[in-house]
């Protein structure tokens, strides 16, 4: 579920949204570093990182040569440059430029500018992937900070930050802490977007989730199914995003007992992915051993046997082709 809004927002930094960077560069420059940030996006659409990240590097000789250090140009360019760094791992490159990205962008337009927010959300992001929550926090707080400031409480952008800080609430347990955030997020989403938009169902999962580790059951389901019901409509029922829907729903009807709902949605989650991945695919894997997992809780100790099986073949020539790769 979360990888959709994800997408839409590493488009967003790879490249969208150049107006105002024409302060100093001449036209014809202007469009060449434009074309550089639009093929950059069309490379990591590709999954070509490494031609992604060469023609990232040269957009950002062009900014600094063009614009000088302090342009606007060179904070994006650097964070074009992080992100692809930290997509593949190389999280010590990817830092050094977040931090970068970070000190450009305040020097070029100045430390509350809605700009500096979204490099502060970039590097808090790395350091929540690193399992760095401590260093984390303060930059996604600053981040909000700064956006409520100079966008104004209901401004959509908000609720990307509300959501990222209260992800980290979660995943410290933190969850009274994390609810008023998602809730806030949702509302705002609901407001500017409509109420069967994907970004809501993306909120509606995440207070769900949370409703769930908590045991409040009774609140957590309406919410899963509101949030499946929005994708399947939007986005049609093979969509990536209905599949992680559906795990999560599943997952939900797993831990709280209901067997049968839980065995008819990973029933569904299989037959999708089995149609739209390669047969061998891991999540093709992962959801055999979801629903062995039910057969075997449900005393049907020869059909788990048979989907283990096939997770286990599944998961052996992925080993194999990735030693051979």
């Amino acid at each position: 579920m979360k990888r959709l809004i994800l997408i839409m927002l590493l488009l967003f930094a790879l490249g969208r949204g150049t107006g105002g960077y024409s302060k100093d560069f001449d036209d014809k420059k202007l469009i060449e570093w434009e074309s550089l940030n639009a093929k950059i996006v069309s490379l990591y659409k590709q999954g070509l990182y490494d031609q992604a990240t060469a023609t990232a590097k040269k957009a950002l000789k062009l900014a600094e040569d063009e614009g000088g250090l302090d342009h606007p140009a060179v904070p994006l360019s650097l964070n074009n440059l992080a992100l692809l760094y930290k997509t593949t791992g190389q999280y010590v490159e990817a830092e050094k430029h977040y931090l970068l990205s970070l000190k450009r962008g305040e020097l070029a337009r100045g430390p509350d500018h809605p700009s500096v927010a979204t490099s502060l959300n970039n590097l808090a992001a790395l350091y929540r992937t690193q399992g760095r929550y401590e260093e984390s926090e303060p930059y996604y707080k600053r981040a909000l900070a700064i956006k409520e400031k100079t966008l104004g409480s209901d401004h959509l952008s908000l609720a990307l930050s509300l959501n990222n800080l209260a992800e980290l609430y979660r995943i410290l347990a933190r969850y009274d802490e994390a609810e008023p955030l998602y809730k806030r997020a949702l509302a705002i989403r609901e407001k500017s977007l409509g109420p069967d938009h994907p970004a809501v169902a993306e909120s509606l999962n995440n207070l769900a989730e949370l409703y769930g580790l908590n045991g409040r059951y009774v609140q957590a389901e309406p919410l899963f199914i509101r949030s499946l019901e929005i994708l399947e409509k939007t986005l049609g029922p093979n969509h990536p995003a209905v599949s992680d829907s559906l795990n999560s729903t599943a997952l939900f009807y797993h831990n709280k007992g209901d067997y049968e709902r839980a065995e008819s949605l990973y029933l569904r989650l299989l037959a999708i992915r089995e149609r739209t991945l390669a047969r061998d695919h891991p999540a093709v894997a992962a959801s055999l051993e979801h629903l062995a997992i039910i057969y075997r809780k449900t005393n049907r100790a020869d059909a788990a046997e048979e989907l283990e099986k096939r997770a286990r073949e599944i998961r052996v020539r992925n080993l194999v082709r990735r030693s051979h790769d």
